[in-house]
């Protein structure tokens, strides 16, 4: 299972034989995987101060969890075709020892193995400002992610409306990355060139008919230039004065003219904001820009000459070999930026889930403070019920009204107003791995 249960009881000789207890019922019956965790003391306070932190802790556990799993969710997004390998990117640094320090921890690794991190949360500082430090950090990733994603969509949306301009039938899709100069008479004070719209089975008609549809059409100018699975885009060049006149024959014998002027510049420019914005995307991602679907056809290295439309697109080349290495071959700074802060908030989540042990066991058992944590992981969720009655069980004396109302929840509890859920005869919390779930 990915949950966790984050449990304390007081240190005394008697709970000490009782958490004892509770580790012998659980490995005997294969309830649950115990460890202790680690918590450093701190410098505590006033009751007062304990008591609003209780309150600031829950709201903060809370946020953290929300955000890591929006985190988990934008590497979802940002690695797209890839999401088989999305959870081997949720990783947290390693602890402290000097041996995994240099590690990428899996989630449930680093939870076991916990370490508090006195480098970056001292703890001769007032536990108030440890905890500042955790909601300030936490907050500025927040922060980051927002403003970062919110570039990202806005990249994913432009390159999606491109698609949907590039994709589609000839009767709707743009033409700019199919037509070339060499397809027009330009210039000409004259002639003009209509692109036209031939369903297949008509072409022999077309071929045919398209000189006598009009006067002062000229002969043989009429070329097929692409086609799709309904029809072909041909040219055809006439004389600019029969022109209204020639597109009411066409119209009569099923041959749509399509609006088309070939102006070179704006094609380049469209063609250079295609580009740019793969090249954007795949700059925040990897070596290959996976913001189009497979046999997409809006970057092409090639013209589609009497060739079916939608075949791959051939996309720009990966990053230099400099980047690659820095983190994970081809990672864009997008992907290495939520893979790095992922693992910052995660760990931070940690912090605070036993930083809310800390306070709720001094608030609960008083001081001087002494208590001991153990981490649980029930070892399946058919298993939870029996684990939670065992927990009652041995740890009744602490609280006789929590154990009752754990067990029947129509036992009210004065001073919980919202239900009794989650509050048992020992402190406890719950650390769910299930971040995409």
């Amino acid at each position: 299972m990915s949950e966790f249960w984050l449990i304390s009881a007081p240190g005394d000789k008697g709970n000490v034989q009782a958490l004892e207890r509770m580790n012998t019922v659980t490995s005997k019956s294969n309830l649950s995987r115990n460890t202790k965790f680690a918590i450093p003391d701190f410098k505590v306070g006033t009751l007062d101060s304990l008591v609003g932190l209780s309150d600031e802790l829950g709201k903060l556990d809370a946020f953290a969890e929300s955000l890591i799993k929006r985190m988990a969710q934008s590497v979802v997004d940002v690695m797209e075709d890839s999401e088989g390998k999305v959870q081997e990117n949720l990783l947290a640094n390693g602890g402290l020892k000097e041996k995994m320090k240099r590690l990428k921890l899996d989630l449930t690794s680093f939870v076991t193995h916990f370490e508090w991190d006195m480098a970056k949360y001292p703890t001769k500082q007032p536990l108030v400002s440890v905890v500042d430090t955790v909601a300030k950090q936490l907050a500025q990733i927040d922060t980051d992610l927002k403003s970062r994603t919110a570039a990202y969509n806005a990249l994913k949306t432009a390159l999606e409306n491109l698609e949907k301009r590039s994709t589609g039938t000839l009767f709707t899709r743009t033409l700019s990355d199919i037509v070339s100069k060499e397809d027009f008479v330009l210039d000409s004070e004259y002639l003009v060139t209509l692109l036209v719209i031939v369903p297949k089975a008509s072409y022999s008609q077309w071929q045919k008919t398209y000189e006598s549809l009009s006067d002062m059409v000229v002969p043989r100018s009429t070329k097929l230039i692409a086609e799709d699975t309904e029809g072909g885009l041909f040219t055809v060049t006439l004389f600019r004065k029969v022109m209204d006149d020639f597109k009411t024959k066409a119209k009569e014998n099923k041959f749509m003219v399509r609006e088309f002027y070939y102006d070179e510049k704006e094609i380049k420019r469209e063609r250079e904001e295609m580009s740019r914005l793969l090249a954007d995307k795949q700059q925040q991602y990897q070596n290959s820009c996976v913001a189009l679907k497979k046999g997409s056809s809006i970057y092409r290295d090639h013209k589609v000459k009497g060739a079916p439309l939608g075949s791959p697109a051939r996309l720009a080349a990966g990053q230099p070999d400099r980047e690659r290495e820095s983190e994970g071959e081809g990672e864009g700074p997008l992907l290495r930026w939520l893979k790095v802060n992922f693992s910052e908030a995660f760990i931070a989540w940690i912090h605070v889930k036993a930083l809310r042990v800390f306070v709720e066991s001094v608030l609960r058992y008083g001081l001087p403070v002494n208590f001991h944590t153990v981490l649980l992981q029930p070892h399946r969720k058919s298993a939870t019920k029996r684990l939670r009655e065992v927990l009652n069980s041995v740890f009744r004396h602490l609280d006789e009204v929590a154990a009752a109302s754990a067990l029947d929840a129509s036992v009210e509890i004065p001073g919980l107003p919202l239900g009794n859920q989650d509050y048992f005869p020992y402190v406890y919390f719950r650390i769910d791995l299930g971040l995409l779930d």
